[in-house]
């Protein structure tokens, strides 16, 4: 009876693991990219500080300046507190800091911390913190307070910190206490110190206070305040990362865009990845090209291990010696300005290229640059497999010298790396970095070229530019950044056929990615965005679940035979095509098979205000009997924003057939999910 039991035990186990065994791509499909959907970060409204980095403490640090926005400085989000007419001063310093990258602490001098007169018990002098746009936190959760304090004079050997999480009640009116610890500090050299806060009840305007307790001097730097309860325990906020894993995104580009080669003030202020890997204390913040602060508390190490986490590609883009074609003002100039490292610099830019190839992939027995990653807490190598060079620079002949040399370089090393070019902005026939991009990706032998464009939405519904790419090209497109330039139900389906066309071109497109991707609602700094936010939650557009759909269907074949749409719109004709670019219509729909997971998946979209027939030919694939219908329409200019949230898919389990016609309704995109 027992080897019976282990017999059927064993046969069920072979049956469940034939029934995930990879199968055979029926006849009459192509070939195409499993990685089409992919997702691209790039600090710009607030999406790290603030956002996706779970920090709820703004400008911990001390190190904002005015340099990098007027009016800041160390005591940017801070204020002074004196409960019960405490007395005190603030000196901000930088004589032997913590580490040289952040140079910036707070010297708090107390001289008188009695009560005065009544304050309900509260006393102290300090600083308190608003966070970003006020901290939000939940009752009952946990959160890590931590700080570096040091007694430069040792005059008492023992400060009393009191640290508190408080809402305020307006003038004259002793704080809401939440949460609060007290904190021992006897050291005179730099010390960490932690406290674990867990709030009483959920508070959405709440505040940091630090108290000083003990009348003297006191040095405080590197002030910290995290939920503990974050994505994977990684430190990225948990809903907005959820939303991102719920795209299913096969890789990521970071961590820009302009932010990469310092777009807005010039080379000086480029993206130094190996600044922002190791304790968090010796990162160096850098000013952010859209005009803030970055802490780097969002490292390079962050982004590998979150890529990891959601089973994404990393595609890390480096600078390679010629900033943003918008430095110095040169977005309104007709002959774009650059600053260009001298070629006699070239090198340390081709470093940057191959230590960060080491730090990822490398053996830290053997590399210290790898040894870096594993005394992080990753001994084994991420598996970088993509690396990017430069971003949207204007293809000059200084661009071209400096990319070639850092090319030729790193492929020399590292053959098994793909490199992703750039054609510059605005990727269309005719612009001259466009042109000259391509020229460049085929006399080197480019495997990918990253295009940008950001176009209104009858761009989308007209143009199919990929059905006149050429087929015998080896270098493959990746279509790094656009969007319809709005973030009505219209646009999303814009967006959708534009994506099937992408889909039946998915033999020349290899991925793509909307962008920006985040926006938070008090700091936005581009519109429109895939997915909006606020200090509660995440606000998901109509684009944001036309991407979900794509996402979801991932494979590596293509049918384009299997469904046919009765007397489809020829979609309105836009104007910047050229009289030979081939027009598309308004509805449109693309078969894709995933031989790995088993899966077939059916996308019809409609962005006409006419319902549409759809024939439907199944009849080579073996489907089971049940399948998933998922359905997102609307009106035309329905739109998700932070007052409501109209637009959201809704999904059924229907039978499966072979063959059968379908209504599709106006302004719908419907995705079918057959399990074979």
């Amino acid at each position: 009876m027992k080897r019976l039991f282990i017999c059927i035990a064993l046969l069920a186990g072979t049956m469940s693991l034939s029934a995930q065994k990879a199968m055979k791509a029926p006849a009459g499909g192509k070939a195409i990219s499993d990685e089409l959907l992919g997702i691209f970060f790039e600090d710009i409204s607030s999406s790290a500080d603030g956002g996706l980095y779970a920090e709820l403490v703004q400008n911990g640090s001390f190190e904002y300046s005015p340099s990098e926005r007027d009016g800041w400085g160390p005591g940017t989000a801070w204020k002074v507190l004196r409960p019960g007419h405490s007395l005190g001063r603030l000196e901000p310093r930088m004589d032997n800091p913590i580490h040289p990258n952040n140079p910036t602490y707070m010297r708090i001098l107390t001289e008188r911390v009695k009560e005065y007169y009544d304050y309900d018990g509260w006393k102290g002098f300090g600083i308190e913190n608003s966070g970003f746009d006020s901290i939000s936190v939940q009752g009952g959760a946990r959160y890590d307070f931590s700080a570096f304090f040091r007694e430069p004079l040792a005059m008492s050997g023992k400060t009393e910190v009191r640290v508190a999480l408080v809402v305020p009640q307006g003038w004259g009116k002793a704080p809401k206490l939440l949460a609060d610890a007290t904190l021992a500090i006897s050291s005179n050299e730099w010390k960490k110190y932690e406290a674990v806060l867990t709030p009483s009840e959920t508070a959405t305007k709440a505040v940091l206070q630090i108290l000083v307790l003990t009348k003297g001097v006191l040095d405080i730097d590197f002030i910290s305040l995290m939920p503990q309860d974050t994505y994977k325990g990684h430190g990225l906020r948990k809903d907005l990362a959820q939303a991102l894993a719920d795209l299913q995104p096969k890789f990521m580009r970071f961590p820009g865009g302009c932010v990469v080669h310092g777009g807005g003030d010039g080379f000086w202020d480029t993206y130094r990845w190996k600044t922002t890997i190791g304790p968090k204390e010796q990162r160096r913040g850098l000013k952010n090209t859209w005009g803030y602060h970055q802490s780097m508390g969002l490292g390079y190490f962050e982004y590998f291990q979150f890529c990891e986490d959601l089973g994404m590609e990393p595609l890390p883009i480096l600078p390679c010696g010629v900033s943003c074609q918008g430095a110095n003002g040169g977005w309104s100039m007709k002959e774009q300005a650059q600053d260009v490292v001298p070629m006699t610099e070239m090198d340390e830019w081709v470093s940057e290229a191959m230590d960060l190839i080491e730090w990822a992939n490398g053996d830290p027995a053997t590399s210290a640059w790898a040894k870096m990653r594993a005394d992080a807490g990753h001994p084994k190598p991420f598996n970088l497999k993509y690396l990017g060079l430069g971003n949207e620079e204007r293809i000059s002949p200084e661009f071209e010298e400096r990319f070639k040399y850092i090319y030729d370089k790193v492929t020399a090393a590292h053959p098994e790396i793909v490199i992703v070019g750039t054609a510059g902005p605005g990727s269309h026939a005719g612009n001259p970095d466009f042109d000259n991009g391509w020229r460049l990706a085929v006399e080197t032998g480019m495997p990918i070229m990253d295009e940008h464009y950001y176009e209104p939405r009858d761009y989308f519904l007209s143009s199919r530019q990929y059905d006149s790419y050429p087929r015998d090209r080896k270098t493959k497109v990746y279509l790094g950044e656009y969007a319809a330039k709005d973030k009505k139900l219209i646009d999303a389906l814009a967006e959708g056929l534009y994506l099937l066309h992408v889909e039946r071109n998915g033999d020349v497109v290899c991925m793509t990615s909307y962008a920006p991707l985040f926006a938070k609602k008090t700091n936005t700094n581009w519109n429109p965005d895939l997915i909006y936010f606020d200090n509660e939650r995440p606000y998901l557009t109509c684009s944001y679940y036309v991407q979900q759909m794509f996402g979801q269907s991932a494979g590596q074949y293509f049918y384009g035979d299997c469904v046919t749409i009765d007397n489809p719109d020829a979609a309105p004709r836009w104007r910047g095509l050229s009289k030979e670019a081939k027009s598309g219509n308004l509805q449109d729909q693309s078969v894709v098979l995933n031989t790995k997971t088993r899966h077939l998946y059916v996308k019809i979209c409609n962005a006409s205000d006419k319902t549409k027939k759809a024939t439907v030919n199944l009849s080579r694939f073996p489907l089971k009997k049940t399948a998933v219908k998922t359905v997102l329409s609307g009106a035309a200019d329905d739109e998700n924003n932070y007052e409501a949230q109209p637009i959201a898919p809704k999904s059924e389990t229907i039978k499966a057939e072979k063959r059968f016609t379908m209504d599709v309704a106006p302004y719908s995109f419907i995705m079918l999910d057959y399990a074979l």
